[in-house]
């Protein structure tokens, strides 16, 4: 791995775990389903403009536009949704932990479902990263957290498998790399769209801290993070790209204890260290089989 895409894997895992705290102070005080609906918008309109004015076409191959619409719903609308839902009733650090399995469920499928060869420190770290996970989960339960958000979470997680899983379609053939960022930005928005408006109501608490979160997670989680992602993978593999996320439950747990002054107890750290060096042996067995 060179150092370009080391620097921009690191860079990824900071954005990408930075998202759950803007998320926590958009929820606060905007409907969710809206906020993400309105999110996803402005993202793929911004996103498909420079796509077109750096000449990327609409011409996609029948594999990139299955990616897209796929992408589009499993990230966008149900992993991102129901993460934006949950985190009305748990903390924004909590959310980033459950989200940071995804690798360790897409090592956990390959094995079990598809009888992918996982050597015996996988299957340690596979293991270690579900224990820490519970570890923190029944720790936050015990201390009150609602079960819907965790559940909801949970769900989001498989979806953002299935996601991963599919975006290989998007990221190959003419390289419209941008064009179908934004692509799956609209097909996002199009898919929550109708929920926002059946199940909620325009009541936001204007603030400079709502703007500035909602500015952020529009630009920075909504496209530089999906583009720096697609990049990496094209770079050096989505198996090796995917190490990174072991960062994921580092960073999200020291945003939002930073900028949203959430609790961190010994437990959690314990919890946070097993399931990042669950993820990190996962992934470091794949790139590097036994």
């Amino acid at each position: 791995m060179d150092f370009r895409a080391f620097l921009a894997g690191l860079v990824f895992a900071l954005i990408w775990s930075s998202a759950f705290t803007s998320a926590r102070m958009i929820v606060e005080a905007m409907p969710p389903i809206t906020a993400l609906s309105i999110r996803f918008l402005i993202s793929g309109l911004i996103g498909i403009a420079i796509a077109g004015a750096m000449g990327q076409s609409l011409r996609l191959g029948p594999g990139q536009w299955r990616a897209v619409i796929i992408f589009g719903i499993c990230q966008n609308a149900l992993y991102l949704g129901l993460n934006f839902v949950a985190m009305q009733w748990i903390e924004a650090s909590l959310a980033a932990i459950i989200a940071s399995t995804m690798p360790l469920l897409v090592a956990a499928a390959n094995w079990g479902i598809f009888r992918e060869k996982l050597p015996l420190l996988g299957v340690v770290g596979l293991t270690a990263g579900f224990c820490g996970v519970g570890l923190i989960m029944a720790q936050r339960l015990g201390g009150g957290a609602d079960p819907t958000g965790i559940v909801l979470c949970l769900i989001a997680a498989v979806a953002l498998t299935v996601a991963t899983l599919a975006m290989r379609g998007a990221t190959g053939g003419n390289g419209n790399l941008l064009m179908v960022v934004g692509l799956q930005m609209l097909v996002g928005a199009a898919a929550l769209a109708p929920f926002a408006v059946l199940t909620e109501s325009w009541s936001v608490d204007w603030s400079t801290r709502l703007i500035l979160a909602f500015g952020y997670t529009t630009l920075m989680p909504g496209l530089v993070a999906t583009l720096i992602w697609f990049w990496l993978v094209r770079r050096i593999g989505a198996t090796l790209a995917a190490t990174f996320h072991f960062l994921n439950p580092v960073f999200g747990v020291a945003i939002a204890a930073l900028l949203l002054a959430e609790g961190l107890s010994w437990v959690d750290a314990l919890g946070v260290a097993i399931v990042a060096a669950g993820i990190l042996a996962v992934q470091l067995v794949r790139v590097r089989p036994a």
